[in-house]
Order: structure tokens, then sequence, then C-alpha cells
């Protein structure tokens, strides 16, 4: 769920090592309405180019002296729809293993049926695409108008095969549908404590989330510790070179093919996958055409509370999570927000594609970290990208050859784009602790104390094996212990701590008269 809600960001960050070496210094002349920003070589530059913060002027800023109307921000700006498709397309390359291993687990692990498997994975992408839809296009007070992509799988689904196994299957689709309601319920007071959510500790939480997204990319590529083929040298060699064909296309090209890079470097791992013989092209084979997600499979929902309340709260977890997401997909595509107002429309976007998740079968539906990393190392950032990545979605979860032809791309190949991509989360998060005041003692302190408790299940799984299950469950997200311990210790010792100080030095002067 797969990252905390706060204060406004600051500055926008600085382009990225990668973008500042390849393409020459923008220099902006005072009148730089009448001249767009150009390249050394006397290229213009496109917007999309543009580092996050470039645009100086805000996207509701008023019209000019001249009558000419207010630039449009990047993030809302629409492009050329040929553009549009290819940029969504390789924001769903990148994430279509989450959807398709998070259902594929549900599978193993509940003993499901091919045709019930086949239903589960249309709907996980029908419901991904609408909830893309939803927090891309940001329609009334659902969705924050970001590039945003959401996906099941993670902390929710485990959740999830815990209550199927010890009460269920109905009553698991049953505590999603609760869990859903609860995040509508308990949102407003949850959005008066966002002001105890500064960038300290949300840069705290995303450094976390990047790393254990990195983790999440290197399993795919290396397999678990102990399972047959672990660290197999034909999936690091795929892994690598899926990085290396990345960098290279990153390296040469410019323009829109550097924008593509990423899915250029997944397409090139797996024609490499194609040519060793690692790939099965036969079981991209056979089968019908169109594939409709089946309403309840499992029957209809069992609803307990007591079952439910594990995932209620880790709930409040991932609500800070997107409070975290939310800010950091704003600071990558350079626009300024709310978040008393934006957050909540992120986690109404959630819980409302959740809800209607549950009632298909399927476990909490929240918002990606994943297409962030995509945001950044591509500089595009117009949402409209990402809501084109929805419709695919939805196109795929239908069209049941596209979703066996991307089912055959190896997890190798996926997770060495996916470590590229959850890396630069993890810059994000220093840059916005850069911002945060470290070189004070007292935020060091919470930053490190923080970090400490939040890595500790990630780099030693099983840490907290011997505690009860629902307690192990919530101790083993280190987002949510991460953020949990940053946000404790902010108001502790930049809340609690001065007015307690403050008191005793007022009775002390009093007591002195």
């Amino acid at each position: 769920m797969s990252s905390p809600r706060q204060s406004r960001p600051g500055p926008a960050p600085s382009p990225t090592p990668g973008r500042a070496a390849a393409a020459q210094p923008v220099e902006e002349s005072p009148d730089s309405t009448d001249h767009p920003p150009m390249h050394a070589d006397h290229r213009p530059v496109d917007a999309d180019e543009r580092p996050a913060g470039a645009d100086h002027r805000p996207a509701d800023a008023v019209a000019t002296g001249d009558g000419s109307p207010p630039p449009v921000h990047p993030v809302d700006e629409s492009r050329p729809l040929g553009r549009i498709l290819l940029f969504g397309v390789q924001h769903v390359l990148v994430m279509a293993a989450t959807p398709i291993s998070a259902i594929f687990l549900m599978s193993a692990t509940l003993g499901l049926g091919a045709g019930l498997t086949v239903d589960l994975l249309s709907a996980a992408f029908v419901l991904s695409g609408v909830g893309s839809l939803i927090q891309s296009l940001g329609p009334w007070k659902f969705g924050p108008r970001l590039p945003f992509v959401m996906l099941p799988g993670g902390a929710p689904l485990i959740l999830f095969l815990a209550i199927a196994e010890q009460h269920g299957v109905r009553t698991a689709t049953g505590a999603v549908v609760l869990t859903a309601l609860f995040c509508f319920v308990v949102l407003p007071v949850f959005s008066r404590l966002l002001r105890f959510f500064p960038a300290l500790v949300i840069g705290t939480m995303i450094v976390i989330v990047g790393v254990n997204l990195v983790k999440v990319g290197a399993v795919l590529v290396t397999g678990r510790p102990g399972t047959p083929g672990f660290a197999d040298p034909g999936n690091l060699g795929l892994g690598m070179a899926t990085i290396g064909f990345t960098v290279v296309f990153y390296l040469l090209f410019s323009g829109v093919l550097r924008q593509l890079a990423v899915m250029l470097g997944l397409l090139g791992g797996t024609v490499l996958a194609v040519v060793t013989g690692a790939v099965d092209l036969g079981q991209a084979a056979g089968g019908g055409l169109v594939n409709v997600p089946q309403l309840m499979p499992f029957g209809s929902p069992e609803f307990n509370l007591v079952a439910a309340l594990p995932l209620m709260l880790y709930s409040l977890a991932s609500m800070a999570e997107a409070t975290g997401q939310t800010v950091i997909n704003a600071e990558a595509v350079g626009k300024k927000i709310d978040t008393r107002t934006d957050v909540p429309k992120t986690v109404r976007g959630d819980a409302l594609t959740s809800l209607f998740g549950g009632f298909f079968g399927l476990p909490l539906i929240v918002t990606s970290g994943e297409n962030i990393g995509i945001v950044r190392v591509t500089g595009v950032r117009s949402r409209y990208v990402t809501a084109a990545a929805g419709v695919v979605l939805i196109v795929i979860g239908f069209l049941a050859p596209v979703t066996r032809v991307i089912s055959v791309i190896p997890s190798a190949v996926v997770g060495g784009t996916a470590m590229v991509v959850f890396a630069v989360i993890t810059v994000l998060g220093i840059q916005m602790l850069g911002r945060s005041d470290l070189d004070k003692h007292t935020s060091t302190f919470i930053c490190a104390v923080a970090l400490a408790l939040g890595l500790l299940p990630i780099l030693v799984p099983g840490v907290y094996g011997g505690f009860p299950p629902n307690v192990r469950i919530l101790l083993e997200s280190g987002v949510a212990v991460g953020a949990f311990t940053a946000a404790v210790l902010n108001v502790l010792f930049h809340h609690v701590r001065p007015g307690i100080a403050a008191r005793l030095g007022t009775t002390r002067t009093e007591s002195e008269r």
C-alpha cells in the first residue's frame, strides 16, 4: 500500500542527476513568456522535459494583463493521443506484475480453480483501471487529480488471506467492504491530524517505502531465499540486462524515446528472455477472447467486525501512506497542493475503489508508489497519461489474450525495471528529508529512530514471528511502524515538549516575582 500526509511540501525538487547530465541546462530570460525555454543547442524544451518546479506560475494563476489565458500546469496538460497512450502503456507494463502476482498468490493460498483465478485477474485489472481514472481525473471529491495508478497487493493482500484462512473467504470480502466504509467514517478525524505529519515524517516514510519497494523488485529478480531457483544466474542476468537496457536508452535517446526508456528497457529484457528461451510463449496461446469480471465470485460477503478489525487498523496506516504518496507525487510533478483537501480526495478514491473491489472478491486496492518513480524518471507529468493507463487496464481486464501475453513477461525482467523505478522513490524521500532541518539534533534523532524501527521488519523478515498473528501483521509493516514512530516522536518533541517547557518557564517566572 504500497506510502503520510502533512504540512505543505517545500520547494519542488531539483532535476534528477540523469536528466541534468543528458540535457543541457535550460536558461530562461525575464521575457520567457514570449520566448520558450531552449536547450543549449537551440532545441525547444518540451513541457514534459522541464524539471519539476520549473513552472514558476501556479496552475490557477490569473490571466495576464494583456488578456491571455493563464498557463496550464504540465500535470493538467493534455498531450497528443498517441503519446498519451504510449506513456500509459509504459505505466501498465511496469506495474502489471503486481496484480498478476497478487491474484496468483490468492489462487495458490486459497486453492482456487483456474476459471475463478481468471475471473479475479480480470476484475483486478478492471478495478485497478477504474481506480486510476478516479485518482487521475478527480470527479467531485474523489481523487486528487494527480498521476496515480491503483493496484491490489502488498500488506492488504496478506491481511485478506489471513482473514480468509481463519474465517472464510466470504468473511474476507466482507472485511474489505467494512474497511472501505470505515475509511469514509474516520476520514474527517484523520484530516484534522494532518498537521502532525510535516515533511520530516513524510520524508522518513517515503524512504522506508522506497527501500521496501526496491526489495520487492529485487525479490522478483532473485526469488525468495530458501525457495528452488533462488538467485539463479539466468534470472540475475535478465534483471541486470534489463537495467542496462534502460540506462542505455536513457543515455542515448532524447525527447519521446528517452521518456519511454523504462518501457523500452523492459521490452529489451523481454526480447532477450525470448532469445534465451526463458519465456514460454505457449502460455499466451489458447483460451477465449473476452472475459467479464464476475460479481461476488465467492457468494454474498459476510460481515464480521471482529474479523475485519486487523484490516481496519491497517487502513489507518494506509491512509497515512496515501498522505505521503500524495505529497511526493505532487512534488514529482511540481504542483502545489493543499494536504487538507487533496489528501482526503486520495483516501476517498482508495476507499471507493476498494468498496467496489470487495464485491468482486478482491483485497483492498490502493494508490501505488510505483508510477511515481516512472513520472520522475521520464519527466512526463500529465495526469492524462495515468488516466490512459487506467483505460488500458480496463481493456486488458476484458481482453483475455492481452492478459495472457502480459503474464508471460519474466518476473526477473519486471523486477529489474522495478528496482530502478522504486529507487527513484527513495531518492525523492531523501530530497524531502533534506528540507526537514536535519541539521537540528532533534529532527535527526526522530528520523533515525523511525528509520531503525521501520526498516527492521524489512531487513530482517520474520523478526516478529513470535507475536500473535494480528499483532504481527501490523508490526511487520515497516511503513506503518516507521510512520507511526515518526509521527509520535514529532508530536512529543515538537509539540508536547515545547509546551511543557513553556509552562514550566512561566511558573518559575511567577514564583520568582
